[in-house]
């Protein structure tokens, strides 16, 4: 019984021409620009010897029609257009710059530093150091220079990347130059949900620096990334170390419950790896986040990290029913779709204290997962989640051509049969879904995979979910089984929504536009049924709302009308329990420019669940 009134309502638009109301949340309003997100970018990573280089750069954008190749060898302007606060993209308000680049532009950044005041050491202290220079995300490509001297290029808007930069630096004043090109949805690369000219759930498109940039101090022997690999069931956590040069001792230090355990070993190769037993582990659970603190020594290296022990695994519970399974325990998934968009950052959270309220505001809603939708997010975020209890469902981002719209959105509304009939694995399917550039197949999978070894060691990361309404999705099965094998200990949903392979862990749906109902065809499946997207109900609140009117799959009038429908629909959702769902993700937590179909406004400034508490007083 498909609802052709809401999916009339939410039928893809032209842009508007309307320009976005200016909104800004109490953290943007409240920033200082000398200290911008200062917070250690990595707290599981973390030493003592960093700086952020935030702040005031200067910038320029140029013409340049062959820009998509010309990004790696271009010549810095000779002039600047002014100054950029950096990590904020130029789109996003608080740059202060207020300007789009376009694809046929390169995006110059530059700053003059002196590595020596930044770290607080003197230039003697940095002879017997390695200086290494952190992005922790460019959009899209990016050359990056120091002293004239080309460090390296980058490709892949959402991860981090770093240079040593020991051997051209020299005392005093150094200079820092940044060449960025970025097609955003003009090329085929991941990029999420924006677009240049924005128009319904399809967001302002941002560009350039939009996370912190930071130098670090580091020892020449020293760890260079580590591979946390906790066992729960066995009690014990294994440490796989990436270190500079063999040849040392590599200690591990773990405390927690009031207990201390050692153990190392020394390093005969660059990978070492080194077994700690935990007696009876304190298990980590939304109710009791429980991380233990952990010390990694290499000579004179020390890195602070943690670590926690749980387990994650689809099981059949008592009945026989396949479950999501938390330390081999039935835990009914309550998520809601976090897309991380702000009004005055963009995809930049204005704050620390930003990102840490909107994972608690979703638990104050009752939830217990969020699904992080089509972004890689700030370390950070996902750290308070690991410290808050808060589940994570981890998306890729998307990318491909230009959507077909009868492919990924009017045929899976209208035929709901097409969901497991279509198949995506031939050159036919792969150009039907956008995916026909080889690229950006190549690409999207080097961005997949290091985005499950970067995110790895996060507890609160709870299953992978790869592939999204088809937006340039390909050999699914291959995708899943290549997941599998780097992270065997985590729930794969290959395919949210629709065009299932028969791949992953769950059989996984999207339901805006039917009756709330369990997925069909899920007797013998052997995977977990999940409705991993409904909902979407929308209120506009005056004057704190991009447009004038509102986007979204069914709107209300009223905050109590609409809450009680956004009850009531969760309500139908989570009754599914009893028939063998394992799980929702409710749409979505914060409105974001057209869509007033959050819980909270775009702004944050009104919780609406609260609003219409407070309207039937």
């Amino acid at each position: 019984m498909l609802d052709l009134k809401r999916v009339l309502a939410s039928k893809p638009r032209k842009p508007k021409d309307a320009t976005l109301a200016s909104l800004t949340t109490v953290w943007g309003e409240g920033l200082d620009p000398a200290h911008v997100l200062e917070e250690h970018p990595h707290p599981q990573f973390a030493r003592d010897a960093y700086a952020t280089l935030n702040g005031h750069w200067d910038y320029a954008f140029v013409a340049d029609e062959d820009a998509a190749t010309s990004w790696r060898t271009a010549t810095a302007p000779a002039t600047w257009d002014g100054q950029i606060l950096v990590p904020f993209s130029p789109e996003a308000p608080l740059s202060g710059v207020a300007r789009q680049l376009q694809p046929s532009e390169l995006l110059w950044y530059h700053l003059a530093f002196y590595p020596s005041a930044r770290l607080g050491l003197g230039e003697d202290d940095l002879r017997d150091k390695r200086v290494i220079l952190h992005f922790e995300a460019v959009d899209h490509a990016c050359a990056c220079f120091v002293n004239d001297t080309l460090m390296g290029t980058h490709e892949g808007g959402y991860l981090p990347f770093s240079y040593d930069v020991t051997d051209v630096l020299h005392a005093g004043q150094n200079d820092l130059l940044l060449c960025v090109f970025d097609p955003s949805e003009k090329g085929t690369q991941p990029r999420g949900k924006q677009m240049l000219a924005r128009r319904d759930i399809w967001y302002t498109a941002q560009s350039g620096i939009w996370q912190s940039v930071w130098l670090e101090a580091i020892p020449v022997a020293h760890i260079e990334d580590v591979r946390l690999l906790p066992d729960a069931d066995a009690g014990q956590l294994t440490v796989e170390a990436h270190l500079s040069k063999p040849g040392s001792t590599l200690q591990v230090i773990v405390t927690g419950d009031g207990q201390r355990w050692e153990a190392s070993c020394v390093a005969d190769e660059v990978i070492c790896c080194v077994g700690v037993t935990i007696d009876d582990p304190h298990l980590w659970s939304p109710d009791d986040p429980y991380l233990y603190d952990l010390e990694l020594r290499y000579v004179e290296d020390v890195v602070h990290s943690y670590v926690a022990f749980r387990t994650v695994t689809v099981e059949p519970d008592e009945a026989g029913t396949l479950r999501f399974m938390l330390n081999h325990r039935p835990l009914f998934l309550r998520g809601v779709l976090d897309q991380g968009y702000w009004p005055d950052g963009l995809m930049t959270a204005p704050s620390d204290a930003a990102l840490l309220h909107d994972i608690q505001a979703a638990r104050s809603l009752g939830f217990n997962m969020l699904r992080k939708h089509i972004k890689v997010e700030r370390d950070r975020w996902y750290y308070h989640c690991d410290q808050l209890g808060m589940l994570v469902w981890q998306d890729a981002v998307s990318g491909g051509g230009t959507y077909d719209l009868w492919a990924t959105s009017y045929r899976p509304t209208l035929f709901s049969r097409s969901w497991r009939n279509t198949r995506d694995d031939t050159d036919r399917a792969h150009r039907s879904l956008s995916s026909g550039d080889e690229g950006y197949r190549r690409l999207w999978m080097e961005t997949c995979l290091q985005t499950v070894r970067y995110l790895g060691n996060h507890p609160c990361i709870v299953t992978w979910v790869p592939f999204n309404e088809g937006w340039g999705q390909f050999d699914a099965r291959d995708v899943t089984a290549r997941l599998a094998e780097v992270d065997p200990t985590r729930p794969i949903d290959a395919t949210s929504g629709w065009y299932d392979q028969g791949a992953g862990d769950y059989l996984s749906e999207h339901n805006y536009f039917r009756p709330i109902a369990m997925p069909r065809g899920t007797k013998g499946d052997g995977r977990a049924c999940v409705l991993s997207e409904f909902g979407g109900l929308s209120f506009w609140v005056a004057g704190h709302s991009s447009l004038e009117d509102a986007y979204g799959y069914a709107t209300y009038d009223s905050p109590a009308a609409w809450w009680a429908a956004v009850q009531d629909v969760m309500a139908q959702a989570a009754a599914l329990e009893a028939e063998g769902l394992c799980g929702f993700v409710y749409t979505q937590l914060s409105d974001i420019e057209e869509e007033v179909n959050g819980l909270l406004t775009y702004d944050r400034c009104v919780n609406k669940a609260q609003l219409a508490g407070e309207s039937q007083r």
